[in-house]
């Protein structure tokens, strides 16, 4: 066959309060707002997809042995906006393998009051652009030396922010022959007189 098999063992379920399915006694994480919801479980040799509306909502590789607890970290942000004390205890934060200056801004913050809320802000905007930008920010203020939530998301803003335009240079034909100037004392005019609103 040319193609590829894509065969498949499809179960239905449905995702527990805490964003998990169940399936063959292994536990795997879903996105959080699919808590509660009922979910397609597709089942191939290797790998599991939950699908949701006939969209694929999670991926996992599929595990054989028992009470095993696969999660994705990225299913729980919603819940840690709510509740970013998690981060610090919750079971898929805790052994989350993050690059090295991210860890290293994550430690230093979470000393700091609230500094968990801010880490949490970081990593919202890291979902939506990767974890790539967020690593050259925790890299850059890490250098600096000063470390709060608002620098490196200063530096993550400036790294996200879209290019300058380039500057347009315009052919002598069109360039104005005359600049206009700034004249503030023609409002004054139409102020008095005949444009007095009675």
């Amino acid at each position: 066959m040319a193609a590829p098999f894509d065969g498949y063992h499809k179960e239905m379920l449905r995702v527990s309060s805490t964003c998990l399915v169940r399936v063959d006694y292994n536990r795997y994480s879903v996105p959080a707002e699919f808590a509660g919801k009922a979910v397609s479980v597709r089942l191939a040799a290797d790998r599991l997809r939950i699908v949701h509306d006939m969209h694929t909502i999670a991926e996992h590789p599929r595990q054989f042995g028992r009470n095993q607890l696969v999660c994705d970290p990225w299913h729980y942000l919603p819940v840690l906006t709510k509740k970013p004390g998690a981060l610090r205890h919750g079971a898929p934060f805790v052994e989350w393998d993050l690059p090295a200056p991210i860890r290293q801004v994550r430690d230093r913050l979470l000393t700091q009051p609230k500094g968990d809320r801010a880490f949490v802000e970081l990593l919202q905007l890291a979902r939506e652009a990767g974890l790539e930008p967020l690593q050259v920010a925790c890299e850059l203020s890490l250098e600096a030396g000063v470390m709060t939530g608002a620098i490196v998301m200063n530096e993550l803003r400036r790294l996200l922010a879209p290019p300058q335009p380039a500057v347009i240079s315009l052919p002598q034909q069109l360039r104005l022959r005359s600049e206009p100037l700034a004249d503030c004392a023609r409002y004054d005019v139409l102020r008095g007189g005949a444009h007095v609103l009675h």
